[in-house]
């Protein structure tokens, strides 16, 4: 259950889509079969918008190979801005899924009659956490996940060292207009930084570069993360669903086994596939610096 209404990265007002219901009084409910804009096709179009903004090609950040520095910061910050909104999409819907499935039904139980806190708490973790990888299957594919990965490598990191280590080594003072190479040493706040990457436009002293640099410089983290997730909670359901004894949580385990199935299915494909794709990407490139 998905629940795709709260649209995190939508801007209601400007969209327009719930201006005609918010601006329907107890006089003006006559007009509303005039216009033609019930409240069942309002939620139709705001369905189409999400699925538009959130899955369609106009969705996809674009990635520009640029040698400026300052355009590619720029870059940087707005996919890390679309990364976020991204990630909140898929915490936000998948907690709402996980509460009306687990959370909601409980509201309907009698006094008089008993129900398991303990399935409840669990069916709610199962639920939230196997939609928040089928979603970020979905919000996170692989052309993002190798965009992501170019705008790291073109952004480039630094690491602190110790001054007193590299007082004989030539130390430049860092500009924000200069791309630095691998292995220079600058001096940025106070403190001497060696660049890591090929290329090195961040700012030294930014974390938020530094991590972005860190989880998208190898292209196959994001899915070796969520494959090791997806795994892990494959294995826990099938204990569950062999140590069950009721009829109503072997339904449900199964049924939410059944889409992790195909989920970890599509991960593990995506993984086989880009992996021999940068493994011989990479062997040309060496192969090319050997020649």
């Amino acid at each position: 259950m998905y629940i795709p209404f709260l649209q995190l990265n939508c801007d209601l007002r400007k969209a327009g889509l719930f201006a005609q219901v918010a601006n329907i009084g107890p006089r003006d409910t006559g007009e509303v079969g005039a216009r033609g804009r019930d409240y069942l096709t309002v939620l139709k179009e705001t369905w189409k918008q999400h699925t538009r903004q959130m899955y369609g090609m106009e969705a996809m950040p674009t990635h520009a190979c640029c040698l400026s520095p300052d355009l590619i910061r720029n870059e940087v910050e707005y996919l890390k801005m679309d990364f976020n909104w991204r990630m909140k999409e898929v915490l936000v819907s998948s907690m709402l899924s996980a509460y009306y499935v687990a959370f909601v039904p409980v509201w309907f139980v009698k006094n008089t009659q008993y129900y398991d806190k303990r399935w409840s708490c669990e069916l709610f973790l199962l639920v939230s956490i196997s939609t928040s990888v089928i979603l970020m299957q979905y919000l996170l594919p692989a052309r993002y996940c190798d965009l992501l990965h170019k705008a790291a490598a073109h952004l480039g990191c630094w690491q602190k060292v110790d001054p007193a280590l590299c007082s004989n080594v030539l130390q430049h003072q860092w500009t924000e207009e200069c791309m630095w190479p691998q292995g220079v040493l600058v001096k940025h706040s106070k403190n001497v930084y060696k660049a890591m990457g090929h290329y090195n436009v961040a700012v030294p002293s930014d974390v938020s570069h530094f991590r972005f640099h860190f989880f998208f410089s190898k292209p196959l983290r994001i899915l070796n993360i969520l494959i090791l997730l997806e795994g892990a909670v494959i294995f826990y359901q099938l204990y569950s669903l062999i140590s069950s004894e009721k009829w109503h949580q072997t339904i449900s385990l199964a049924l939410i086994l059944f889409s992790n199935y195909y989920a970890f299915f599509k991960l593990l494909r995506d993984r086989l596939v880009l992996g021999k794709a940068y493994s011989y990407a990479a062997s040309r490139d060496s192969e090319q610096k050997l020649n």
